[in-house]
C-alpha cells in the first residue's frame, strides 16, 4: 500500500501546486484590479439585449441560430482531428462512418443556410 501511495504522491503534489497557483491568481486579480465601471462596460453583452430586464420581452432568435451553427462547426472540428490522425487504423468502416457524420453536418449547415442564419440584417 505504501508503494501505491508513493506512486500517486507526484500527482497529489501537482494538484496542490495547481490549486495554490489558481487561488493566488484569483486573489491577486481581486485585490489588485482597478474598478472603474463605465456605461460601455456595463452595457449588454453578446446577445444584444439587456439581461434580466423582463422575462416576457421579445428578442431576436437569430442569435440562437448562430449558436447552433457554431456548435455544428465545433463538433465537426472536434471529431475531424482525431479521425484524421487515426485514419490508417480505422480502415474503410471508419472512413465511411465519418463521411456519414459529415453528411449529417452538411445537411444541418444547409438547413441553417436556408433559414437565413448566415444573413444578419
Amino acid at each position: 500500500m505504501e508503494d501505491l501511495l508513493q506512486a500517486y504522491l507526484p500527482i497529489v503534489i501537482f494538484i496542490g501546486v495547481c490549486l495554490a497557483i489558481g487561488l493566488a491568481l484569483l486573489l491577486s486579480a481581486f485585490i489588485l484590479a482597478i474598478r472603474r465601471p463605465d456605461p460601455e462596460k456595463l452595457s449588454a453583452y453578446e446577445c444584444g439585449f439587456e439581461a434580466f430586464d423582463d422575462a416576457r420581452m421579445k428578442f431576436d432568435v437569430r442569435f440562437y441560430l448562430v449558436a447552433i451553427l457554431f456548435i455544428i462547426f465545433d463538433l465537426e472540428v472536434a471529431f475531424l482531428f482525431p479521425w484524421a490522425i487515426s485514419l490508417g487504423e480505422v480502415g474503410v468502416f471508419g472512413f465511411w462512418s465519418m463521411m456519414v457524420f459529415l453528411g449529417v453536418l452538411t445537411i444541418g449547415f444547409i438547413y441553417e443556410w436556408r433559414k437565413g442564419a448566415l444573413e444578419w440584417d
